[in-house]
Parts: C-alpha cells; structure tokens; sequence
C-alpha cells in the first residue's frame, strides 16, 4: 500500500522548502491536503512527482515547486478573495482555501468539475466555490477579486480575467515564449497591471490564453 502521507512529506522537504519557500501557510497546505485525492485513479501513484502531471493533451498539474513559489509569491492572506483559474481537479483550490477567505474555482471540462467538487467536499474545502465555464472568461458574478491564479501557461492574458482584479489585487501568470516560461506577478494600480519577474517555469498554453493572430493585410 502506497505511504501517499510520507511521499507528501518527501515532497515538500525536497521540492518546495528547496526552493526558498518557507511561509508557514502554504507548507502546512502542502503537508495537509491530499495532492492524490485530486487525481483520476491512474495518476495516483504520480501524485508528488517533482514535475507537471498531464491530465490531457492541454492541461497539466502544475508541478509542486510551481504552484508553491506562485503562492509564496502572491503571500494571500485570511480575509482575500482568491479566483483560480483552470482548476482541473481542484488540487489548487484546496492549498489556497487553507490560507484565504474564499476560493472561486473556475473549470470548463465538465468531468473535472464534478471530480473537482467531489475531492474538494471529501477533503473538507468547504470555502471553494467551482465555477464552471470557459476558462478566459473566469467569474466576473463572484469578483472582484484579491488574488487571481492561473493554473497554466498564458501567452496572452485575457482582458475578461485581467478586469476581474481588485485594484491593489495581485495575479500569477506563467507567461510562454515557446518552450520557455517566465512566471510574473501582476500589480494592479489605478486599473493597470505592472508586471515583476519571479521564476522560470513552463506549461502547456491554456485554451483561451493564446495569443491572438496579429491581423495583417
């Protein structure tokens, strides 16, 4: 019988602390919430690999590494309002319920919702609300929000998920250039974001998140 409590220990000693994240918060998610609750049967045993878990042909788990520098990153706290966008199974959901107020979960495969609201009620995340719709539309009825995240890569952030931002909000995007990535934090002041650097990373572009085609004659 797989030890999924020690492998979830093994993944935080070894992935995440190493990587310069040590806000109490978010290693108390990630020793708690059962990463392979939120995954169908036959990725279970990949549940604290130390890199992305593809759930399809465009959607991954963001690796642990990832997802915990994001957070660290955003430093939310217990009265934000938090929109995470391209929750899959809820996995993300779950960690940010366990440091914030409230988590709108947006999902638009209708099979991951159901799986999504499934693990999150089995695993006690009775603060996430998941909202299903296409993704770069997010959830305008539940916002504005404190904190936006996005669970995968973005080539071009969509203006509907940008607007959903409290001005003083903070957003995590994983920008991609190719092959490459750069996730970037966004401030919004006086309804404009400005972006700041914070790590190399990479994910396959979320549908809706592509750039659009530069129209030419």
């Amino acid at each position: 019988m797989t030890d999924f409590a020690l492998r979830r220990r093994m993944m935080v000693d070894t992935q995440v602390r190493p990587s310069d994240v040590t806000k109490f918060p978010i290693i108390e998610a990630m020793l708690t919430v059962e990463r392979e609750a939120f995954l169908p049967d036959a990725l279970r045993e990949t549940a604290y690999s130390g890199e992305n878990i593809v759930l399809n042909d465009r959607r991954v788990m963001l690796e642990p590494r990832t997802l915990a520098k994001m957070l660290d990153d955003l430093n939310i706290s217990r009265d934000e309002l938090v929109l995470d966008v391209g929750c899959a199974h809820g996995y993300s959901s779950a960690v940010v319920a366990r440091m914030a107020e409230a988590v709108v979960a947006v999902e638009e495969d209708a099979e991951m919702v159901s799986e999504a609201q499934a693990a999150l009620v089995q695993t006690g995340a009775d603060n996430v609300i998941v909202h299903e719709g296409p993704l770069a539309e997010g959830a305008a009825e539940h916002g504005p929000y404190d904190v936006i995240l996005v669970q995968g890569g973005v080539a071009q952030l969509p203006d509907a998920i940008a607007e959903q931002l409290k001005d003083g909000g903070r957003i995590a995007c994983l920008f991609m250039e190719g092959a490459l990535g750069i996730v970037k934090i966004g401030y919004k002041t006086a309804g404009a974001l400005s972006w700041r650097f914070a790590f190399n990373a990479s994910a396959p572009v979320l549908p809706g998140f592509e750039k659009e085609a530069a129209f030419a004659l």
